[in-house]
């Protein structure tokens, strides 16, 4: 591939992409949150590394109450 055929390729996906992003907003709204969502369970997991187990008995009273 040549640099031109290079350039020219980069320019069309360029412009793909934000005629896709200004046609569908929800999608890169989408994609954010799930990122947000992925970061928050991660740092939650980790959270519960250095805390003790819990009891099945207590995770089942926790969701029987919604805490």
């Amino acid at each position: 591939m040549t640099a031109i055929e290079e350039r020219r390729l980069k320019g069309l996906l360029k412009s793909a992409v934000i005629e896709v992003l200004e046609e569908r907003p929800d999608l890169l709204r989408g994609a954010v949150a799930e990122s947000l969502e992925d970061v928050a369970l991660l740092r939650a997991t980790k959270a519960g590394e250095d805390t003790p187990p819990a009891s099945r008995a207590r995770v089942f009273r926790h969701l029987e109450r919604g805490t």
